[in-house]
């Protein structure tokens, strides 16, 4: 007797939220063609509400948005979930970025995109949820081995790789798939300082072109939930988590 055929993987559920009418098809058509299924909204207030609504794997956010715009919706989603959010911004040089970057967003694409990138990036966050920290050249192999419980501690910070949680001083801590990739990347080498190049590789999956902007952020908005003391910065070359 043969052994019954697996049931296909539900397809991943994006929110696209664009107001231009041909970007927002567009898009739409071309993630369906990649096999997601999409549900798009042409301002905030309706992304929000649908949002609200309906269960979602990713959100894409277009920054200017008309009625509530991209960051505030962004703001909005993170009060009560930590799904993971791109951004989309027509202005890749400033302060759109920044922005979107603080209100909890994971990453950050800047239009014209072609599809097959803003793919990458889509996989890229998908990925997040579920992966190991990769070995630093110079560290000790030791370092990146977790122990058989899968919990990690440094002082009030507890870690645990095997049910992806995080507490401190006992209390649970909520972090978006990138923060808890990231953290887990710094878990890994304890003390060893990490460039921005090689958190972009192996937490964003960025070339050696990608934007440090997204780690500076990012290890502000850890600061914030782990404590401001918990990551140095070592000036000139990256960070490191305090043992």
């Amino acid at each position: 007797m043969s052994a019954p055929t697996p049931a296909p993987a539900p397809p991943v559920r994006v929110l696209l939220v664009e107001d231009d009418d041909l970007m927002r098809r567009s898009f739409g058509v071309a993630l369906e063609r990649y096999g997601y299924e999409v549900r798009a909204a042409a301002d905030g207030l309706t992304g929000l509400e649908l949002f609200r609504e309906h269960p979602f794997d990713l959100l894409i956010l277009d920054v200017m948005l008309p009625g509530l715009d991209g960051i505030g919706l962004c703001r909005r989603v993170r009060e009560t979930s930590l799904v993971p959010v791109l951004m989309m911004s027509a202005r890749g040089d400033g302060l759109d970025v920044v922005a979107g970057l603080e209100s909890g967003a994971d990453d950050y694409v800047v239009k014209p995109v072609d599809t097959y990138v803003l793919v990458a990036r889509i996989r890229s966050l998908l990925r997040r949820a579920t992966y190991a920290p990769a070995p630093v050249p110079g560290a000790n192999p030791g370092d990146a081995a977790p122990p058989e419980d899968g919990l990690l501690e440094f002082g009030d910070l507890t870690v645990d790789t095997a049910g992806m949680e995080v507490a401190v001083a006992g209390q649970p801590v909520a972090l978006t798939p990138t923060e808890l990739k990231l953290l887990l990347e710094f878990a890994a080498h304890p003390g060893v300082v990490l460039e921005r190049h090689t958190l972009l590789r192996n937490v964003w999956e960025y070339g050696w072109d990608g934007d440090s902007r997204v780690v500076d952020l990012c290890v502000q908005r850890l600061r914030r939930k782990l404590g401001r003391d918990r990551i140095e910065t070592v000036r000139g070359f990256g960070y490191k988590l305090r043992r």
